[in-house]
């Protein structure tokens, strides 16, 4: 503790927005310590987000990958968790202001209020179904399964597009989504659907782009792009998206594909907030900050995990990555530390484990370690899993009843409870048909 903070006898106050993988790390960190912690997140619970789309596909149900915030804190008096929505930060002030009108001052101001989608200003985006959050995979697998519902009442909307997903982004979300999103169709829809022509369906992934996971080997490339065509996703590459509407989507070729469901996985920018804390913002609306991770000229501020550029000692930003937000989030909490001690801050090492991402079952590339040991097939499958079973945060008892969930899948056919529990994403108005649609540049059924 610095000599004035030792003479008040005040115990230093942090305040934290944001309760993902960085402000969660800091927290958890600074909990071990004579540190004052409030934790500000609009919601009640946690989301591992790498997992969304197992919930959008209802491969997990949702209590798989949310938790209770303050239950991991019950051991910790020094942490007062407040559900809250954070609009305003002040970062002379170390403050911030709540919807409410309520506010709260610390000594430390530590902002990791996550990201949101990036549309890239395509006209329409607002019809697209993002996977950034718990509501977006609650809503996009109630829309998935009103599609199937509404197509086996009137078998007529199938070439109207009920049965077509156009998936926006060969990113990781969107190979993850695709590959997910075609098992439910072949594996569980068509015992879901007896008198529906399910093999109808089809699943169609769009970049403009040329290649699926661009971050990956060529190697790696390839191998996922024959993955999911094996599982009967059309590859739609060096393609982009110029509009979005509700019953269609219309591609820089020309042409219009018919469909009541898009599925936007083409990039992040930081939260709304990144735009009234009054600093400069760089790539992707994010904030700059400094190799310790403070913000430029408030060393008691701190911007972390997706709501900030990180610099890497390659130059540019580190990627929005959990495993990234996560060690941001604990290195913030060691260098508040330091600087409570009065010792100097150090700047921000990141331990590189790699980049992995799922592809189907038994289907998945890793490359593992600094130095990208790459992983194809069921060793990278079975290294996915591991890992990400022993990230979730919810402890142990929550562990296994996600692992429980995914070896079940594994081995049969049937999934979660596919509940349509969001009725606002399963209404659709079919109107009187698609006459709109250019036919010139529509997609054949």
């Amino acid at each position: 503790m610095s000599e004035s903070e030792k003479d008040s006898g005040r115990t230093p106050h942090v305040v934290i927005v944001g309760a993902g993988f960085a402000g969660l790390g800091c927290a958890r960190e600074l909990a071990k310590h004579d540190v004052r912690v409030t934790l500000l997140d609009q919601h009640n619970y946690h989301q591992f987000q790498p997992l969304l789309y197992q919930v959008a596909t209802a491969q997990l149900a949702t209590t798989d990958i949310a938790f209770d915030i303050r239950q991991g804190f019950r051991k910790h008096p020094n942490v007062d968790v407040k559900m809250t929505k954070v609009v305003a930060a002040d970062p002379d002030a170390r403050s911030v202001t709540f919807d409410d009108g309520g506010s709260i001052k610390g000594d430390y101001l530590v902002v990791a209020a996550g990201s949101q989608p990036n549309f890239f200003g395509t006209p329409g985006a607002e019809h697209s179904f993002p996977l950034y959050s718990l509501d977006d995979a609650q809503r996009l697998r109630s829309r998935i399964i009103a599609l199937y519902e509404d197509a086996d009442k009137d078998p007529s909307l199938i070439d109207r597009g009920a049965l077509t997903f156009v998936i926006v982004g060969a990113g990781a979300t969107g190979t993850e989504v695709a590959g997910a999103l075609s098992e439910m169709i072949r594996d569980v829809m068509p015992t879901e659907y007896h008198d529906l022509a399910v093999q109808r369906s089809k699943i169609i992934l769009v970049d403009h782009g040329h290649a699926v996971l661009a971050p990956f080997s060529d190697k790696a490339h390839e191998y996922a792009a024959k993955a999911l065509q094996r599982g009967g996703v059309q590859l739609r590459l060096g393609t982009g998206v110029t509009e979005i509407r509700d019953d269609a989507v219309s591609l820089s070729d020309g042409t219009s594909i018919p469909t009541r469901c898009v599925i936007w996985g083409g990039g992040l920018m930081a939260a709304p907030l990144a735009g009234s804390v009054g600093v400069g913002q760089g790539r992707g609306g994010r904030i700059d900050v400094e190799p310790d991770l403070t913000v430029p000229e408030f060393p008691k501020v701190y911007a972390l995990g997706d709501f900030a550029n990180i610099p890497s000692s390659e130059g540019g930003p580190f990627p929005q990555l959990g495993s990234v937000a996560l060690q941001s989030g604990q290195w913030a909490a060691k260098n508040i530390l330091a600087d409570i001690e009065g010792k100097p801050r150090r700047g921000f090492h990141y331990h590189d484990k790699g980049i992995m991402a799922m592809i189907g079952k038994g289907a998945a590339v890793a490359e593992v370690g600094e130095h990208r040991h790459e992983l194809h097939g069921a060793i990278a499958f079975s290294a996915w899993l591991g890992v990400h079973v022993v990230l979730l945060s919810g402890g142990g008892g929550q562990r296994l009843e996600a692992f429980v969930s995914w070896a079940w899948d594994y081995f049969s056919k049937a999934r979660a409870a596919q509940v349509l529990d969001r009725s606002d994403a399963a209404r659709i108005d079919w109107g009187a048909g698609d006459d709109d649609i250019d036919d010139k540049g529509k997609e054949s059924t």
